[in-house]
């Protein structure tokens, strides 16, 4: 919201204020005089009743001049460049970790596969051949 549109809904609120307060003026007129000596005194009482209000200090109001302030000076430590590159070297070396163990696992399920045509009773090349596969398809 912008400081034109903020300016004009305050003007458009105290407007509808000055309104509201002329027809209570003029309702307040119309009041037979002993019902307005009770409303006074109750007015009188609740303003009694309210609780003090408390003003802040001027010392205690912090103001940044609408700018975002992050504490410190302009420059950068080095431990602070240090903290600052920590989650890039983790993120960098669980994605190594993650392609290592990828790639072991690929490997050992190879090993297997190869292991198990190695040791099976027919030779790797009859599974190469295209009679084989006829065979086979045949066979079912």
């Amino acid at each position: 919201m912008n400081s034109v549109t903020r300016d004009q809904a305050q003007a458009a609120q105290d407007q509808f204020g000055r309104r509201i307060a002329a027809r209570l003026d003029g309702a307040a007129r119309d009041v037979p005089h002993d019902i307005a000596e009770r409303l006074r005194a109750a007015r009188m009482q609740a303003l009694g009743q309210r609780k003090p209000v408390v003003l802040q200090r001027r010392s205690d109001v912090q103001v940044s001049g609408g700018q975002a302030t992050l504490g410190g000076d302009d420059r950068v430590s080095p431990w602070r460049r240090v903290a600052a590159a920590l989650p890039l070297l983790a993120l960098v070396a669980g994605l190594v970790a993650i392609h290592v163990v990828h790639t072991e696992r690929r490997a050992s399920e190879l090993a297997e596969v190869d292991a198990a045509l190695l040791t099976d009773d027919l030779p790797p090349a009859a599974y190469a051949d295209p009679g084989f596969v006829q065979f086979l398809k045949s066979a079912q």
